[in-house]
Parts: structure tokens; C-alpha cells; sequence
């Protein structure tokens, strides 16, 4: 469904989507947005990435190291820190959609983002800010980091998390923005940024997980840290260089005030009769849609749907006889009830992802650990990060995306027709199907390691636990892009930051339903005799191989449940608009699809 118009989030008039320049002023198209402008956007995304990435996938191993914190609670610590990212995400998403605009939120928090690095590099580099050093794998009675050593910590952390947070939505949104709705090729130009931005964001892991990571374990986490400030500067002039570039679209007020409207309007009728069809009722919410709504010509309002019919009463005027003009907490129009459809309709998809991003929570860290747990050399003299592994999917995806963007999507368009190739909803489910076999790899994997360690005492080589993150990578692809193109277009004007943000909130509520699991797992698996599968600080005596198959168990029953929704979602009755037929009183006319 693409949106051509926006509904004014105020509920004043719907108007023609407006970008300014940096200076306010109405933006030119020979010298604003494109590809050009967005250019700046890769930059700093990239380099976000690369700086976050840094932390984040090597964090379990200074957490356990260095803060002395348990294996379990270290896993903990890392997914919760993730979780917390994304789910701070919908703050920066309201935040620019409704006051800030997404250039000021992403330079605001940026800055946040780069004091945590800061923070961080301090911390790690003064003895005085962590814990005697302890070898951990040693069985010694180590001190765990606690009072202000643990608070500096955690301060550090979240400020990193909260710019991060804020910055992930407006990032792609911003982006996005750069393609004006008015341009006929603007569904293919946006699915090729997409995939330039999963390249950028691929780039970003790769030199992470490979350079700085490299660095982190040869020159300690303090250079590590500092250089993942570097990077954050980096960007930080890349999204400053292009300021005079940018499409901006200006802030419309709360988002969350059209929502109510229509909760308020449909409760407050909902003892009034409904129309039995839908071209009675766009029928009736075009006929009263001039009390306080004027639709200017040129502008399409949404697709209205079967879904949810009960909000439909929103915009039908009261039945009781009288002429006075109701308020618009009384009186919604059809495309604000369409908006709200659109947020409840995506929820069901968005939990669907959950699952998946939880696999990518133990590609963090226990699969992290699994590999310290393996021989990681290659000849006499060089040694494998194991949190360098998680670059492999990236190195593949820097080679796969291109070849994706310029020779599968233009074969498939053939068939399908479709700009991007596939639905994003297509897409998603290709992801969600192919994410089950990296937990399959993962726990027979896990299984010979164990054997080998705990009969003959042999270590496996790290490059077993390559296929599940091979994997993971291919799924994600498919998975990530598409839920980001999917939100995006499901978006009005003014929601695009906040909706975009809810894609994040999926890697949130997946890291956090993994700390649940490993806790519930272990508490299920407890008994009196022994820890559950992963109480331990050994994984030679956990049971990790079948905590993956538990994984991968819930992904194979979470894409069944996906078909569901999907299916779900996309043979709804509908009406939608074509181009406006304006009749005599000035109100566009509606056609069925």
C-alpha cells in the first residue's frame, strides 16, 4: 500500500506533504534530496553502526573478564543493554516525528552517543574504575564489579543506549525522506535505498567485527572503546557535511493525538449503528468530512479497510438529529481511522519478528562464548577473536545485497511485476523460514564440541560455529530489509520516524525474551542435584545444544504463526483511492479496489 498523501497529524486539514531545507524554505528538486542528500545518511550509519557494533558484540567478553560478572548475568547484561537500544528507539521515532524533526534528534543523540563512548574509554582505561583482575575460567573467587565501578558502568552503557536508541529510526527515516512521494519512481528508488542502507549497515559490521574488534583484543577495550568514539565523530561530521542537501520534513505535533481521537470518537458512539458496507460509510464520512476537514485537490487519503470495523463509527456524524458541528474528538476523518487501522494491522507482523531476533541475541553472546570455548588458531602464531565470527554473515551480505539488488530483484520483477521484486511481506517470511536452520546448526555444532571437550579433550576448531552465523546473515537479509520496507510505506506523513521505530522495538522485545528464557530455562531445568542448562560458568557442563534446538523449535512454530498473519493482513477486504474524482462540492470520490 502506498500512501501518496498525509492526513495533517493536528486534524486541521489535509495537506500536500511539504519538505523544507535547512533554512525553512520550500525545497527545490534540481538541488534538494535524492540519492545525494542521502549519501550523508549512509555515512553515518555506517559509522554508528561500526562504533556500536564494537561494543556490543564483544561486550559479553569484557563483561565477564574484566567486570567479573557471571556468564548467565553477562548474557544478561548485553541483552538487556541491546533491548534497551531498541526499545528507546520509539522515543527518538516520537520525538522526531512529533517536535524535533529527524536531522535535530539524530544530531542531538548523537552527541549523547558519543559522551557514552567517552564514558566508556575512561572506565576500561583507569584500574580504579573496575575490579582487581581475576581469571575468570580459573575457578578463583573473583570480585565482581559493584557500587560506583558498576555505576560508572552502567552510566556509560545507557548513554550509549539512549543515543543509539534515538538515532536508529531516524536514521532510515531520514533517509527515506530523501525520495519525494510525488516522483513515479519513488517505489523503486526507496527499495534500492533500502538495500544500500542494509549495504552501509553491512559495511559498518564488517570493519566492527573485524578491525575494531582486532583491536579491542590486542590493545585492550580502553583503545577499543576510544575507537569506537572515533568512529561516532566520524559520523557525526557525515551527517553535518550534508545539511545543506537534506529534504526535511517538518515536526506535526503529537502523533499520539490523532490515535486518541479516533479511541475517544469510536467509544463515545459505539451504541450507533454502523453502515452495513463500506461505500455507504465513505459515503457518509465524505459528506460530513466538511465540518471540519477540507480535502485540498490532488490528495488521495488512505486504503480503507474491513479490519476493525468498530473504529469505523468515528467518522460517521451523530445520528440524533441536531446540525451543530461536532468536534474532532467527536468527528474523525475516514483517513485517520485508516491510519490507526494500519498501526493495529502491523502489530501482528511485528511480533512475528520477535522470535527471530532473539537467535541474533545468542549469536551475541553465547555464541560468543561457545567459541572461546574452541581452538581459535590459525597457523602456530595468529588467534581468531571469537566475536570476529560474528563478521562472517557480513563479509557474504557485502557480495549477496548487490547481487541481490541488481540481478534478483529485476528477474523477479519480470514475474511479479513489483518494483522491489517482492512483497516485503514475501520477504519477511523468507527471512523468518531460512533463521530456524542457524539454531539447527547451532546446536549440532554445539553438541560435537561438547563431546570432543568432554571424552578425548579435543578442541574443535571455531570454524565449525561458522554455518550459524552464514545462515543467520542469509535470513536477516530477508528479514531486517523487508520489516523496514514493509513499516515504512505502511507509514502517513509525520508517523514515518515512529513506525519505523517499531522495527526496532522488535530487536527489543527479542533480547529481552531472551534474558526470560535464560531464566526461565534454568530455573525449569534446576534440580536438586544439578544447575539447569545454563547455570554454569562451564559450558562443558551446560547444556547450550539444547537450549538451541528450544530456539529452534520456537522459530519453525513462530513462522507457521507468521503465515497466519500474514495471509491475514494482506486479503482484507478494502476500498482504496485512485486519483481523485472531484465532484461538485470539491470532496474526492473513492473507487473500489
Amino acid at each position: 500500500m502506498d500512501i501518496e498523501t498525509r492526513q495533517d497529524l493536528r486534524g486541521d486539514s489535509m495537506l500536500a506533504e511539504v519538505s523544507l531545507d535547512w533554512r525553512g524554505r520550500p525545497c527545490k528538486h534540481d538541488k534538494h534530496g535524492g540519492m545525494r542528500a542521502a549519501v550523508f545518511v549512509l555515512g553515518i550509519q555506517a559509522c554508528e553502526i561500526m562504533a556500536i557494533a564494537a561494543v556490543g558484540n564483544n561486550l559479553i567478553t569484557y563483561v565477564f573478564n574484566e567486570m567479573h560478572f557471571p556468564l548467565s548475568m553477562s548474557a544478561n547484561v548485553v541483552t538487556n543493554f541491546v533491548g534497551t537500544i531498541f526499545i528507546l528507539s520509539l522515543l527518538g521515532g516520537f520525538l522526531s516525528d512529533s517536535y524535533l524533526g529527524s536531522f535535530w534528534t539524530m544530531l542531538t543523540f548523537g552527541f549523547v552517543e558519543l559522551s557514552g563512548f567517552i564514558l566508556l574509554a575512561v572506565q576500561a582505561h583507569l584500574p580504579q574504575l573496575r575490579p582487581p583482575p581475576c581469571n575468570m575460567m580459573s575457578g578463583e573467587q573473583c570480585v565482581e564489579a559493584k557500587g560506583f565501578k558498576a555505576a560508572v558502568f552502567f552510566l556509560a552503557l545507557y548513554l550509549v543506549a539512549l543515543g543509539s536508541g534515538c538515532l536508529k529510526p531516524n536514521m532510515i527515516a531520514h533517509g527515506a525522506d530523501q525520495f519525494g512521494r510525488d516522483d513515479p519512481k519513488q517505489p523503486k528508488k526507496l527499495s534500492t535505498y533500502f538495500n544500500a542502507a542494509y549495504f552501509s549497515f553491512c559495511v559498518g559490521e564488517l570493519i566492527a567485527l573485524t578491525v575494531l574488534v582486532w583491536v579491542q583484543t590486542r590493545s585492550g577495550m580502553d583503545v577499543g572503546f576510544g575507537v569506537s568514539a572515533g568512529a561516532m565523530a566520524m559520523g557525526l561530521v557525515s551527517l553535518i557535511s550534508g545539511v545543506v542537501f537534506y529534504r526535511n520534513k517538518p515536526p506535526q505535533g503529537s502523533i499520539f493525538t490523532p490515535i486518541a481521537r479516533v479511541f475517544v470518537a469510536a467509544i463515545s458512539k459505539r451504541k450507533q449503528v454502523c453502515p452495513s458496507t463500506n461505500s455507504e460509510l465513505i459515503h457518509q464520512s465524505q459528506k460530513h468530512a466538511g465540518d471540519h476537514h477540507q480535502p485540498s485537490p490532488g490528495v488521495n487519503s488512505l486504503r480503507h479497510t474491513d479490519k476493525f470495523r468498530f473504529l469505523d463509527k468515528a467518522c460517521i456524524k451523530a445520528q440524533d438529529g441536531s446540525s451543530l458541528k461536532e468536534s474532532p474528538w467527536k468527528l474523525c476523518t475516514a483517513t485517520e481511522v485508516a491510519q490507526v487501522k494500519v498501526v493495529l494491522s502491523v502489530i501482528p507482523i511485528f511480533a512475528c519478528t520477535i522470535i527471530f531476533n532473539t537467535i541474533l541475541a545468542q549469536l551475541q553472546t553465547f555464541s560468543v562464548q561457545q567459541g572461546s570455548s574452541m581452538d581459535t588458531r590459525v597457523g602456530k602464531s595468529f588467534t581468531v577473536p571469537p566475536a570476529s565470527f560474528q563478521a562472517i554473515p557480513y563479509m557474504m551480505l557485502i557480495v549477496l545485497v548487490p547481487i541481490y539488488e541488481t540481478g534478483f530483484v529485476p528477474l523477479l520483477r519480470r514475474f511479479t511485476g513489483k518494483e522491489s521484486g517482492i512483497t516485503p511481506l514475501q520477504r519477511i517470511g523468507v527471512g523468518l523460514f531460512t533463521v530456524t536452520f542457524s539454531m539447527v546448526s547451532a546446536a549440532l555444532v554445539e553438541k560435537k564440541r561438547r563431546e570432543e571437550a568432554v571424552g578425548p579433550h579435543k578442541h574443535l576448531s571455531i570454524f565449525w560455529i561458522a554455518p550459524q552465523f552464514l545462515v543467520f546473515g542469509l535470513s536477516e537479509m530477508f528479514t531486517a530489509v523487508g520489516l523496514i520496507e514493509f513499516f515504512y510505506k505502511q507509514s502517513a506523513a509525520g508517523m514515518q520516524s515512529f513506525l519505523t521505530a517499531m522495527t526496532y522495538c522488535s530487536y527489543s522485545f527479542g533480547f529481552f525474551l531472551s534474558s526470560l528464557l535464560v531464566s526461565l530455562v534454568n530455573k525449569i531445568t534446576s534440580s536438586s542435584s544439578s544447575g539447569g542448562w545454563l547455570s554454569d560458568n562451564d559450558l562443558n557442563k551446560d547444556r547450550l545444544d539444547l537450549f538451541y534446538w528450544l530456539l529452534a523449535a520456537l522459530s519453525l512454530l513462530n513462522f507457521v504463526n507468521y503465515l497466519f498473519w500474514a495471509r491475514w493482513y494482506s486479503t482484507s477486504p478494502s476500498l482504496s483511492t485512485k486519483a481523485p474524482n472531484h465532484g461538485p462540492s470539491g470532496e474526492a470520490s473513492l473507487s473500489i479496489s
